[in-house]
């Protein structure tokens, strides 16, 4: 029983991810749309994405975030 669960857990964690991107994906279209270049909406995705790892994680998590991020890039 706990497996299927987990399974359902995944799943939703999953789909939650699927919408944000679409959100993040028709907020950087409204930019470009409006003359914004690509580098300054990547720029402001960072920052508020650091900032609230920040709030909700703290800098420990923040740090832990960068680092995984670092090693996937590498």
């Amino acid at each position: 029983m706990q497996s299927g669960l987990n399974e359902i857990d995944d799943m939703i964690v999953h789909e939650k991810m699927q919408v944000a991107l679409e959100y993040q994906n028709d907020a950087w279209a409204d930019g470009r749309a409006d003359g914004i270049e690509p580098e300054n909406i990547a720029d402001a995705a960072i920052a508020f994405a650091m900032r609230e790892t920040i709030r909700l994680r703290g800098e420990e998590g923040a740090e832990a975030l960068l680092e995984s991020l670092r090693e996937r890039m590498l």
